[in-house]
């Protein structure tokens, strides 16, 4: 049997996959202040407010006080924002500076590129909402009653936030559209979702409504994970999770398989 070349043994039983994930997850770490030290003040912020003003004052769970109940809120916010940050804003600003090329060019199917894209994401979202939970501890020893279903759910939301990254940064022209994606989907979907409530507080129209937002169920079970207490059953948040993460799985998948606007 003749011997292979080493480039064609590489180029068989190799993957790009390992060195853009590298890329990816190198790129966020190189301004953690940007990417991790930033949303971890904010959250902090979020958590010396409420703390002073609706500590004592307001009850979601009897026996969980406001600002226990607030962290993992808080956590998950964090986690889903900068996981589609991570992927939306690497893949715009390899579009606009023209080194998207560089990740073409190399043999990479499109679902080596969807790994990188959302493992990176995940990372990163990961990283941030540990270290919120380590700031939280100075305001509340929350600790995990369930650790399965926190990582569950961390996991699950953080990659969701990366397909939708994936997603937005493909049909994105420019800056202003990104930030258009998050202003008015993102956003409003994480805030309205039982961040800072539990929606039983909320009149009926809008209870009935927030079951229709996914986000909810993100947030509400990866609470339970830290209460052992939820709104609805953890097992229909994590059927609503699963079903929305192959939802969006599929529709990157197939824009990258597509090559829509990654060769023009």
């Amino acid at each position: 049997m003749a011997k292979q070349h080493p480039l064609q043994e590489e180029l068989i039983f190799g993957s790009g996959f390992f060195a853009l994930l590298r890329k990816e997850v190198v790129r966020f770490y190189k301004v953690l202040t940007q990417t991790v030290a930033a949303p971890v003040l904010t959250a902090i912020l979020y958590l010396l407010v409420f703390a002073q003003v609706l500590e004592g004052r307001l009850t979601v769970y009897e026996q969980i006080n406001y600002v226990s109940f607030l962290i993992p809120g808080l956590m998950m916010m964090s986690m889903m924002q900068n996981s589609f940050a991570n992927s939306s804003s690497s893949l715009m600003q390899s579009r606009l500076t023209g080194n998207l090329i560089f990740i073409l060019l190399p043999p990479l199917s499109p679902k080596e590129i969807f790994a990188a894209f959302v493992t990176a994401s995940i990372v990163r979202g990961l990283v941030v909402g540990l270290a919120i939970w380590l700031a939280g501890l100075f305001f509340s020893g929350t600790l995990p009653v369930h650790i399965a279903w926190v990582l569950v759910f961390a996991f699950m939301a953080c990659a969701i936030m990366g397909c939708l990254g994936l997603v937005a940064g493909l049909s994105s022209e420019k800056y202003d559209q990104l930030a258009a994606f998050q202003n008015f989907l993102i956003m409003p979907m994480t805030f309205l979702s039982g961040v800072f409530y539990s929606i039983h507080s909320l009149p009926p129209f809008w209870e009935k409504l927030s079951y229709f937002n996914p986000v909810f169920y993100m947030i509400d079970g990866f609470r339970y994970g830290f209460f052992g207490i939820s709104d609805v059953s953890p097992w229909q948040s994590f059927f609503v999770v699963l079903f929305t993460f192959v939802l969006t799985a599929v529709i990157a998948l197939r824009i990258l398989a597509s090559g829509y606007k990654l060769r023009t």
